[in-house]
């Protein structure tokens, strides 16, 4: 009769709709009076076939509609409408005790009347299910607990005290959900919390410590349930060590390579790697892995299912599942971010790892930190490890772990950090390859001829470079400019700007060997991007047209072709507009430029008098400065408004318009002054007498007596600088001091006392969020950094030096805001860094044509190497050295009667006091003949010559460097032979593996059949 009840209570259970969490309960065998084994009992209608998994700890779960009770020793299962009790033996011939089965029985039927009673309080209907709520206290415990420990079970302290786990202390905490009680959204989240425990997901609620309103949903997922969704979402799991093949070696190289190690003991230590004690023993990345099956569940390494699958893990498939439950009736009405676009969650998040026992104490303080040290004790848990080998200031020089940063915050990060450590080591030979071009033009600036005559030239006297208020100058007194000139501007710039140009390819190239390295070991090579969903925009608009995806299948909304040509064509027209906003706020700049130099040059001080042309583009920079910044936050709203009205499908389409309009915007709003100074400026201002005007009023700004390279190089230095130290500041500085601020009000509002009782969830909470566009501003932040070292690196050669020193800065400032900063972001998966690449390919192309066009335009190596060889000393021996440049600089000015002057343009000086005399003759930088000549100021043939030599320079330069990269491309694979060897190794191993284990499980179930008398089956099971 007690084993019928037991049937009756369990089909009362089980037939309920609903399935809510159940508490971890005590087995049969493992209760204090019952370690004995008991005899065999089995039910004769049920299959002798069947077979059950062993399980580490015992543990109750609800799975698709079926409870579940596991037991570590044979134990009682309750499923659907049978009873399964499989009781072994002591012995071949072992007689059954009654008594004891009858105990057994009574016993169970006391934990089943326990669950009963528990189901029937939790499925009584309440409002947002306030039953599962429990006060912001984490020394309190729930009755489920005080009957735990009743029964001799002791909850782990440690896990209570964490903030990772339960009130129970053994659900571990895989996700977090925020809402106020005060939203009005309530039946749209009592629906999806009740459709989160059919799922098999186990909930608690606790309410917040500074604010009452505000109620976190802690999230759970059980094993089954991580099992279930991992099988379905093919997460690549550890099943066998790898076995590395060592090639044979000939006795020659072993010598060889005994004789090397023995020197290597005298140098030392590789100083930048990163100590093996201190880093954990990754398991998976010395491991073979493959998809996850629970059919095939006895193939993988399992040594604890609480922590065989990682956090990162665990909180990828929570978010699977909350991305696919549905909070209304509707097809359309499914999933968390929905849920979080219309209010009715504040947030979600996974949980970052804490120490227990910190140093230092509040809000957020202390839950990276540890008071033991390191080196000493160990690192408390991967989020204390990550913030002492790779977030610290103390490491700057040392590598980065890569493998822990995937393991933490997933392969997507984990790729760019990759990709920005690439980047930053590749930068090393650039800036030493520029650092040697400086220095060459220091060592050699006693040397040079052209700044020695420029120096030397203080009878040559300049024309004004503005109209009235510019007097006329010396020669010489631009010999400071002259020598900065040459330090940037030298023999070494046409060598610097190929190897730039080479070096961008190779980057690249050898970035995607790094990337397939990558993808191997992290088991990305295979991986696939799940069929993405379509936006929820995109099926509220196009919810009424549908046709059937020709993938899955599915009816699904539809855009017509002539609606999205039109989105694109508007979108377009927008872009285009915002190009001419930028090109306006140029215009602006010149404007100012042309205005402030006859301002500066009638100025009072004299500092600013003598220096004019230097303090108006100073001031031009910093202002132009000012407008970018102001600039990017328009594009920025400009950029979301016109990628929403395009209606992108998915996500990732959505993502990839926003950032190429991004960049868009931001490369031309960054680089348009800059094109403007290398090849514009001075070019198309006339000659004295006939200036070329804008709006007839203004006369166009001409270059300095020395040159506009030195303009070029103040405009980049100026932004470079200014641009990096101000993302620094906004990626560390405004989250910090945001958190900073929240952490006032809390001690304001609570006293200091109350800041160390805050859980983990709490402290997560008041972190910032990560950035709404993910990985964008990073991304960003570094191509347009590539942009400035590429495109004009042969007017700044330092460029490469500052952006090494700026990203060896950048690197720990990312580690530092990820870890301790920001909320823990989604772990998620990538193959590679996305559309950033073809972006960076692109840059690499224009890296080419421009560094040509400063060669030959901007600076002078064209018309000084004609000068030497067509005009100069040396003119038809072939030779191009110091001694060749003699006369450079006479024959590089043309000479203008001041009597031509037009009456708005004549200076109010008449030049008296060079020589005591009123000048008649001044001098200004041109190929023109003297005003004597036939053609009065007409073009020499020299010019013609010098204009020939450039384009034919732009072509040939042009031409050679192309080839030279895409040879480069050619020569270079994409996978490292090595790494396509151990792939198809790898590939023959595990089809050896899983061959071998099928026929290990195939005999053994053989010698069982064998051993019970029973006749085995021939057939593949």
């Amino acid at each position: 009769m007690v084993l019928f009840l037991i049937l009756g209570l369990s089909l009362s259970i089980h037939g309920a709709e609903k399935r809510l969490q159940i508490h971890q309960r005590r087995s049969v065998a493992s209760r204090p009076g019952s370690r004995r084994r008991l005899p065999v009992v089995r039910h004769s209608s049920l299959p002798p076939g069947r077979r059950s998994i062993k399980m580490e700890a015992s543990s109750s779960g609800i799975t698709n509609g079926k409870t579940k009770v596991f037991h570590p020793e044979g134990g009682v299962d309750l499923q659907g409408y049978q009873l399964d009790m499989q009781i072994l033996p002591d012995g071949p011939k072992s007689d059954v005790d009654f008594s004891e089965i009858l105990n057994a029985i009574q016993e169970m039927a006391k934990d089943v009347n326990i669950l009963f009673d528990e189901l029937e309080a939790v499925n009584s209907p309440c409002k947002d299910d306030d039953s599962l709520l429990h006060p912001g206290n984490l020394t309190s415990t729930s009755d489920d607990a005080s009957r735990l420990e009743a029964g001799g079970e002791t909850i782990p302290e440690k896990n209570k005290s964490n903030g990772l786990y339960f009130r129970d202390g053994k659900c571990r905490i895989d996700y977090i959900l925020v809402y106020r009680k005060s939203n009005p959204q309530t039946e749209k989240r009592e629906v999806f919390e009740r459709n989160i425990r059919a799922e098999g997901l186990q909930m608690e609620k606790e309410s917040s410590l500074i604010n009452s309103d505000i109620i976190f949903v802690k999230l759970h997922a059980p094993w089954e349930v991580l099992g279930r969704y991992a099988e379905q979402m093919n997460v690549r799991m550890p099943f066998r060590r790898k076995i590395y093949y060592l090639p044979r070696r000939y006795k020659f190289m072993s010598r060889i390579d005994k004789q090397i190690s023995r020197f290597r003991r005298w140098l030392p230590k590789k100083p930048m790697r990163l100590d093996k004690e201190t880093l954990p023993d990754l398991e998976e990345n010395d491991c073979y892995t493959a998809p996850f099956s629970q059919q095939r569940i006895h193939h993988f390494i399992i040594h604890n299912k609480d922590t065989f699958f990682n956090n990162a893990t665990r909180s990828r498939i929570v978010h699977h599942i909350l991305q696919r439950i549905k909070y209304e009736e509707g097809k359309n009405k499914i999933g968390l971010n929905r849920l979080l676009t219309n209010g009715s969650y504040e947030a979600a998040f996974p949980l970052h790892e804490a120490c227990p026992f910190s140093s230092r104490k509040g809000l957020h303080k202390g839950s990276y930190r540890s008071k033991n040290s390191i080196r000493t004790h160990g690192a408390v848990n991967h989020r204390h490890l990550l913030y002492e080998c790779w977030a610290s200031w103390g490491v700057w020089y040392k590598y980065q772990p890569l493998d822990l940063v995937r393991r933490y915050f997933g392969e997507k990060i984990g790729l760019y950090f990759a990709w920005l450590g690439w980047y930053t080591g590749m930068l090393f030979p650039a800036a030493f390859i520029g650092l040697f071009v400086f220095l060459y033009g220091v060592i050699t600036l006693d040397h040079c001829q052209v700044s020695k005559e420029v120096c030397q030239a203080t009878d040559i006297i300049m024309c004004p470079v503005c109209d009235k208020y510019c007097p006329f100058m010396r020669l010489s007194d631009s010999c400071v400019y002259a020598k900065v000139t040459h330090l940037f501007d030298n023999g070494a710039t046409v060598f610097f700007a190929v190897f730039m140009a080479v070096w961008a390819t190779v980057f690249l190239e050898f970035w995607k060997r790094r990337r397939a390295v990558i993808a191997y070991d992290w088991d990305l090579i295979d991986w696939e991007e799940e069929e993405e969903e379509i936006r929820p925009q995109f099926e509220a608009k196009y919810s009424k047209k549908e046709r059937m995806n020709p993938i899955s299948g599915k009816p699904e909304p539809y855009q017509a072709f002539a609606d999205k040509c039109s989105r694109l064509i508007v979108s377009a027209s927008g872009i285009f507009f915002m190009i001419c906003v930028v090109i306006a706020a140029v215009f602006g700049i010149v404007i100012y430029r042309v205005v402030t130099v006859s301002t500066f040059a009638a100025f009072k001080w004299a500092l600013i008098r003598n220096n004019s042309q230097v303090a108006t583009t100073g001031t031009a920079v910093c202002i132009n400065f000012c407008i970018i910044m102001l600039l990017n936050v328009l594009y920025e709203k400009v950029a979301l408004l016109l990628t929403n009205l395009e209606q992108p499908r998915t996500e990732s389409e959505w993502e990839n318009s926003f950032t190429l309009k991004m960049f868009l915007f931001q490369f031309v709003n960054l680089n348009s002054s800059t094109f403007y100074i290398a090849f514009f400026l001075g070019r198309f201002t006339g000659h004295p007498g006939a200036y070329l005007r804008l709006i007839n009023r203004w006369r166009l700004e001409e270059c300095h007596p020395s040159g506009c390279l030195i303009d070029l190089c103040m405009q980049m230095g100026i932004i470079m600088v200014l641009k990096q130290t101000w993302n620094n500041f906004m990626e560390l500085g405004y989250p910090l001091i945001q958190n900073w601020w929240t952490r006032r009000k809390v001690r304001q509002e609570h006293g200091p006392e109350r800041k160390i009782s805050f859980p983990q969830w709490e402290k997560d909470y008041t972190l910032q969020p990560m950035n709404a566009y993910g990985l964008f501003d990073e991304y960003l932040e570094m191509i347009l950094q590539f942009g400035f070292t590429t495109i004009f690196v042969a007017a700044f050669p330092l460029a490469p030096l500052l952006a090494l020193l700026n990203n060896i800065i950048e690197i720990r400032l990312d580690a530092y805001k990820f870890v301790t900063q920001w909320r823990r972001p989604l772990a998620s998966r990538a193959k590679d860094i996305g559309i950033w690449y073809g972006i960076l390919e692109g840059i690499g192309i224009l890296s080419v044509i421009t560094n040509a066009f400063v060669i030959a335009i901007t600076s002078d190596f064209i018309p000084r190497l004609v000068y030497a060889y067509k005009y100069g000393p040396c003119a038809g021996q072939g030779e191009a050295g110091q001694k060749c440049m003699v006369g450079y600089v006479n024959a590089s000015l043309s000479v203008f009667r001041i009597s031509d002057f037009e009456n708005r343009s004549e200076p109010e000086s008449d030049g008296s006091e060079f020589s005591g005399t009123p000048l008649k003759y001044c001098r200004y930088r041109d190929y023109r003949d003297p005003p004597h000549s036939l053609v009065p100021y007409g073009y020499t043939l020299q010019f013609w010559h010098v204009l020939a030599a450039r384009l034919a320079f732009i072509i040939v330069f042009e031409h050679l460097v192309f080839c030279i990269k895409h040879l480069i491309s050619y020569l270079i694979p994409d996978l490292p032979k090595d790494l396509r060897d151990r792939m198809r190794r790898e590939k023959y191993l595990i089809q050896e593996m899983m061959y071998e284990a099928e026929l290990e499980r195939l005999q053994k179930e053989r010698k069982e059949r064998k051993k019970n008398g029973k006749a085995h089956h021939n057939e593949w099971p």
